[in-house]
């Protein structure tokens, strides 16, 4: 018997990404299911979108920095009045701070918001001509613009298929074995990887539909969900299906 110091160091056994570690196929068997889950959810809702008003890619660009922290029904209930005063970066970016942080104030953390909107609005100006940048390495180098709200932007205002990674699209795709990460951009990465490109923008907005108003965080409607039988994580919810059946939302905005 070889003395301890001699004894031969075995490495660990690499990280394996999700569906990769149940033997030959299991890799194809994961696309397969998760494209069987995002089918099922464009028929529970066929009318996904994003839920932010908007009618030009500054409009859903503040809109989207905005929506930090609050729900979007709440940013919809402001931007009318903010774009009817600001309607595009030079007006912003000339706005009176104080005036800007009331109109701001039902978004909540108001002040950081306006300081966040002075600067990105200057910065459209002096550096892009006015003019959103369609490219996601130029919009995350704006003041409150990470890789979220570029995908947010580069998806519905300019057509450039993405993945937003929200909170609850982060929950989703753990809780249906797309992914073990928590870092939305490791996140991003895997998701990305079952689908394909041109289906990820509205996979996001179904995500977050469902995230909305069955997959809660807390208590998701499991014996309610379309996806039940195609989630490892289908039974950790309500399983009644009457019980289940009220925590659903129909409407409403999250």
């Amino acid at each position: 018997m070889l003395p301890p110091a001699a004894l031969p160091v075995v490495p660990a056994p690499p990280r394996r990404a999700p569906g990769a570690a149940s033997g030959p196929g299991s890799r194809l068997a994961l696309v397969r299911r998760a494209r069987r889950v995002h089918r099922a959810l464009a028929e529970r809702y066929p009318d996904a979108r994003c839920e932010l008003d908007f009618s030009s890619p500054f409009e859903l660009l503040v809109a989207t920095v905005l929506s930090a922290q609050t729900t979007d029904q709440r940013v919809n209930g402001v931007t009318p009045s903010l774009f009817a005063r600001w309607p595009d970066p030079a007006s912003l970016a000339g706005a009176d701070r104080a005036e800007l942080e009331a109109v701001l104030r039902p978004t909540g953390f108001y002040r950081a918001k306006a300081g966040t909107l002075l600067r990105l609005a200057d910065q459209l100006v002096v550096e892009h001509d006015g003019r959103v940048p369609a490219r996601l390495e130029e919009l995350v180098t704006l003041p409150g613009v990470g890789r979220k709200t570029a995908n947010v932007v580069l998806g519905d205002a300019f057509g450039v298929p993405g993945t937003t990674v929200d909170t609850h699209v982060g929950r989703l795709a753990r809780r249906l074995g797309w992914t073990e990460e928590t870092d939305p951009v490791a996140v991003e990465r895997d998701v990305d990887a079952l689908f394909e490109r041109r289906d990820l923008t509205l996979l996001s907005h179904r995500l977050i539909f469902h995230g909305r108003r069955t997959c809660h965080a807390r208590r998701p409607a499991c014996g309610a969900c379309p996806v039940q039988r195609d989630c490892p994580s289908g039974s950790s919810g309500e399983l009644d299906p009457v019980r289940a059946a009220a925590l659903v939302r129909d409407r409403g905005r999250a």
